[in-house]
């Protein structure tokens, strides 16, 4: 019975790659209308294949099919522009599992640019987002934007424009973030509300911040962990914060290298990180009034150590910051942390192992008392025992496509 069963997964699975097909579609008239027919047209295992050339898009486009490849010519040679859109959504947005984006470029889009919701197994492979005018609060809020799913592959993307985060992920699990770049958004590359991550040899560069790791309160998955920063460049983030008033994001200032917010267990480690004028890397808490019980506001087992870190925090962006840095002698010290060991209700210890001084530490009362901040340098902080997150390991599938 074993057996027989065995052979018909694999005759079946066979039967499936035989019937695959490659859907093509080519730049012209009615591409709207073409593209989105053969994204519902496809079966599991076929390739929608976008031919080289500028597509004109006047609305956005989806796919709910599994086992699906969108690929274009490259992510300037297949080029889907949105600057006619007329609704506000996103350029391509995914809800079926097992899906490949890669190979093109989406331009303009009035929302987000490339987004998967509830999806197990997405792959976003060479792919550009960009709105060409440059940053404006106008701009789409996320470039590659990741919600709601498992198993999450984004590597070689490039990202420019995003009024709020270029390269989100968020409310998802078992994620890696490679070989990207982020430039000339209000947040670079954004792990949010988020578990098990490794983001790595990427380049974050003229962001309003480089790379972010966040907790918020109120969302559907709560409790964001384990996330491993490494081998990335961080340097020259100097774009002045353009998000929408009232965005989280609009806090960040400008020149923050990496900041970590309100989550745990979050190893930097390896990376370069220079030329950012508010910090190189902060460690603060949500300051925000909030209601959800199962919130907690502050970082926690947060380890920076072995970094190769240049000049930072000689103008910084946020209130209290020229004082400080006068303080200090005329610069923050790289690493800056509020100092926040306790929260009512919570009952997680804070603990930090911090190696890349020398370390500002705020010894703040509370989120956000910066009045009754008690600042103090020192060339280390914390020598917790925290161990690092295992490596993430994608489905075999998946791996093979980032080799």
């Amino acid at each position: 019975m074993i057996r027989f069963t065995t052979a018909l997964l694999a005759a079946t699975a066979l039967g499936a790659a035989v019937q695959a097909k490659t859907l093509s579609v080519a730049p012209g008239p009615e591409a709207q209308e073409r593209i989105q027919t053969a994204l519902l047209d496809a079966k599991p295992g076929d390739v929608v294949q976008l031919a080289a050339g500028r597509y004109e898009l006047v609305d956005g486009l989806s796919l709910d099919v599994d086992d699906v490849t969108v690929k274009g010519a490259g992510p300037d040679a297949t080029v889907l522009s949105f600057k006619g859109q007329k609704g506000a959504g996103e350029g391509l947005l995914v809800t079926s599992d097992r899906v490949t984006v890669r190979d093109l470029g989406v331009e303009d889009t009035k929302g987000d640019g490339v987004k998967s919701k509830g999806s197990d197994q997405i792959s976003f492979v060479n792919v550009r987002v960009e709105w060409t005018g440059g940053p404006k609060e106008t701009n789409g809020a996320y470039g590659v934007y990741p919600v709601s799913s498992t198993n999450v592959l984004i590597d070689r993307v490039v990202v420019r424009g995003a009024s709020d985060a270029g390269i989100y992920v968020g409310q998802s699990k078992n994620i890696v973030v490679k070989r990207s770049r982020a430039e000339f958004n209000v947040a670079g590359i954004e792990i949010e509300n988020s578990m098990n991550a490794d983001v790595f040899d990427n380049v974050a560069t003229r962001n309003t911040g480089g790379i972010l790791v966040f907790d918020l309160p109120n969302l559907p998955q709560m409790g964001g962990h384990s996330t491993r920063l490494f081998r990335n460049k961080v340097v020259q983030n100097d774009t002045p914060n353009f998000a929408p008033k009232g965005n989280i994001v609009a806090n960040v200032p400008t020149g923050t290298g990496v900041m970590i917010m309100a989550n745990k267990n979050v190893h930097v480690f390896d990376n370069e990180i220079a030329e950012n004028q508010s910090a190189a890397v902060m460690l603060v808490s949500y300051t925000e009034k909030f209601d959800d019980k199962t919130y907690n506001p502050l970082p926690r087992d947060i380890v920076v150590r072995d970094n190769r870190i240049g000049r930072n925090g000689w103008d910084p962006k946020f209130t209290g910051g020229e004082i400080l840095a006068k303080m200090m002698g005329g610069s923050l010290p790289p690493v800056m942390w509020d100092g926040v060991t306790s929260f009512a209700g919570t009952s997680d210890p804070v603990r930090v192992r911090i190696s890349d001084g020398p370390v500002l530490n705020l010894q703040l009362p509370a989120p956000g008392a910066l009045m009754a901040a008690k600042p103090v340098k020192s060339d280390t902080v914390g020598d917790a025992e925290i161990a690092e997150p295992a490596a993430v390991v994608l489905p075999r599938r998946q791996a093979d496509l980032g080799a």
